[in-house]
């Protein structure tokens, strides 16, 4: 009988956060930006400058803390991190070892319906490195700092999970919560959330751990699952095979779903920390913890419970809704301006889902004003459109947040509610198309329908549904009432002949 294992993960998660400015200096945090612009003495480590500690870090660290369930260390302090690498400008980076601003704290996961808490070690503060770009053509690397001095938070997991399924929705609990906070987007794409995998195998029911490795490079959940599965399958065939497992970090590819090692794995003593000698120690006071406590905003929990009673929405709806903040944002920002909570809980399942997906982005890349979908839901409303225009209505507020009142103004959009130009148009189908008018004598349902369309199309989209199935149905009806009247009397002159 071959021998069953178990995967045990713990992660290292950092977290860019959402300050305008570095952690120890006034350089911008803004993605992006020609290299080495965001920059200045202090972020790239020129002699005999000094680090200022950004005050704002502190209030997010300690607010994802609360936040997770951790003890806030009140006087915590910075520790100097010692290594040499190309993108580490002072040959040292400052983070926090000995006194970390957030300890034991948990979170919990449901996977399947299997809930499940995963304990948190420690929250710490630290500064970024720059960046190293590889050009494949010349061979050589170039360095840009601009991302140098970037704040994180570095949220060390105890090696709680046991799947690549654990680990994703710990993973998109964190993101939750944090985006809640707003202490960052939490863009895995652009770097601003990145996970370390640290994973070892061991035998079913084994009490030690096995050698553990720690993977870089993971920039998705799909890589991130995609690795753990990799890495787990390639211990399990080294021990298999009477190999040791090496303690050290690899490199996901996740083009090749491959990793190769990229150095043997170094512990703090290999760091030589001490004390950061140019940062005062830090103390939170009761009433500073009590302020950023009452900041604290409402969380996917609550806002489900409220949805639920408040407005009655579906299931299915508010977990979509609560699932991301800015889809959050934008449904209470459409409440607010007094559309329906029903009406807009549509719209952001059906069209806004629907272009995400079409588009291939994030719900956080949405960029429209909630104003200008709910003058829009108000044209509807008011019969300024119908919801056939409307959908393009909206995707035009979806790619450019134009104003609907205009952009349907400017193209010809607007409803036509002209009863006796309808009725021009519709009396016209009907005479064209005599078949559709006795498969509607006939009771064949789909003849109404076919008629509905054909006006449609002729008013391209804009006619008023409502007005047209009146003048139809009136129009119709009136036809069959003449036919059927036209053969009684025949059928009564035939009659009366015969006698």
């Amino acid at each position: 009988m071959s021998k069953q294992y178990e995967t045990v993960i713990g992660l290292e998660v950092h977290v860019e956060l959402a300050t305008r400015t570095k952690i120890f200096c006034g350089c911008s945090t803004a993605f992006g930006g020609a290299p080495n612009t965001h920059t200045c003495p202090v972020c790239t480590g020129m002699p005999g400058s000094l680090p200022v500690l950004n005050k704002q870090v502190v209030e997010y660290a300690a607010a994802v803390g609360l936040a997770t369930n951790c003890t806030i260390t009140q006087y915590c302090k910075f520790d100097r991190k010692n290594y040499f690498y190309p993108d580490n400008p002072q040959n040292y980076q400052i983070s926090q070892l000995y006194l970390p601003i957030c300890r034991n704290g948990h979170v919990e996961i449901d996977v399947d319906g299997r809930k499940k808490n995963v304990r948190i070690h420690e929250i710490h503060m630290e500064e970024d490195a720059g960046k190293l770009v590889h050009d494949p053509s010349t061979g050589n690397s170039l360095v840009d700092f601009n991302r140098s001095g970037v704040p994180l938070i570095e949220i060390v997991s105890e090696p709680d999970m046991r799947s690549a399924e654990e680990v994703i929705a710990y993973l998109e609990k964190l993101r939750m919560i944090i985006q809640y906070l707003g202490a960052s987007d939490c863009k895995l794409q652009e770097g601003s959330m990145r996970a370390d995998v640290n994973l070892s195998v061991r035998e079913m029911g084994a009490e030690e751990f096995g050698t553990r490795t720690e993977m870089k490079n993971l920039n998705s959940f799909s890589a991130i699952a995609r690795a753990i599965e990799g890495e787990m399958e390639r211990q399990i065939d080294l021990i298999e095979d009477g190999k040791k497992v090496v303690q050290e970090t690899r490199r996901w590819d996740d083009d090749k779903e491959y990793s190769y090692p990229m150095r043997s794995k170094e512990d703090a003593q290999d760091y030589r920390y001490f004390p950061e000698p140019d940062l005062t120690p830090i103390v939170i006071s009761d009433e500073w913890l009590d302020e950023i406590r009452s900041r604290q905003p409402e969380f996917r929990d609550e806002k489900q419970a409220r949805y639920k009673e408040q407005f009655g929405l579906p299931e299915y709806d508010i977990n979509i809704i609560t699932e991301d903040k800015t889809l959050t944002d934008l449904f209470e920002s459409c409440i607010e301006l007094g559309a329906a909570a029903k009406e807009v809980s549509n719209w952001i399942m059906g069209d806004i889902m629907r272009l995400l997906k079409e588009k291939e982005m994030e719900a956080s890349d949405i960029h429209f004003s909630p104003a200008n979908l709910v003058k829009m839901i108000q044209m509807i409303e008011s019969g300024a459109i119908n919801r056939k225009v409307a959908k393009k209505v909206f995707e035009a507020i979806f790619d450019e947040d134009v104003d609907p009142e205009v952009y349907v103004e400017e193209n010809g959009l607007k409803t036509v509610n002209d009863e006796g130009a309808l009725r021009k148009v519709i009396e016209e189908i009907v005479a064209n198309n005599p078949k559709s008018v006795e498969d509607y004598k006939a009771g064949k349902k789909k003849a109404m329908g076919f008629f509905v369309g054909q006006t449609m199309r002729a008013m391209k989209g804009k006619a008023d549904p409502a007005m047209v199935n009146q003048i139809l149905k009136e129009m119709l009806d009136y036809f069959s009432f003449w036919s059927q009247a036209l053969a009684a009397e025949e059928n009564s002159e035939f009659n009366s002949e015969k006698i």
